[in-house]
């Protein structure tokens, strides 16, 4: 038997679910899940050759690295589905307006088949921004 202490102090440690964190959030966005009595509707067909996928915790896999002591910025998108080099292509064409000084420092390399590593400056909320307007 746990002493009154031992009770009192395990009653204080918050436990920690993934799933009811994400069911909180779902039940928090209005969405709400699909029943077995619902039939389910098909989804819009996919107009993108590619497909950024959120990580574990709902975010979008962008991140930056900084390297050369901060003389080099990297905006890195991970873990991408499918034609890699068409999602370069789009960002490539559609981030900055054509002509702008921002459109001639972009550069987009693919990396692994998977990932894009993209140079030129600090553009990591833009790419995010531009994912997030695509429906990533």
């Amino acid at each position: 038997m746990l002493s009154l202490a031992r009770k009192s102090f395990i009653t204080r440690i918050p436990l920690f679910c993934p799933s009811r964190r994400y069911l909180q959030q779902l039940s928090a966005s209005n969405i709400s899940l699909p029943t077995s009595t619902d039939t389910l509707q098909p989804s819009q067909p996919k107009l993108l050759k590619y497909h950024v996928p959120r990580n574990t915790r709902g975010n979008l896999p962008v991140y930056s690295d900084v390297r050369n002591g901060g003389g080099r910025y990297l905006v890195l998108i991970r873990n991408i589905e499918g034609n890699v080099d068409a999602l370069g292509k789009d960002l490539t064409g559609s981030l900055f307006a054509e002509g702008s000084y921002e459109a001639s420092r972009l550069n987009v390399q693919n990396s692994h088949s998977k990932h894009l590593i993209i140079s030129g400056g600090r553009w990591k909320n833009e790419v995010i921004e531009w994912l997030k307007k695509r429906g990533f």
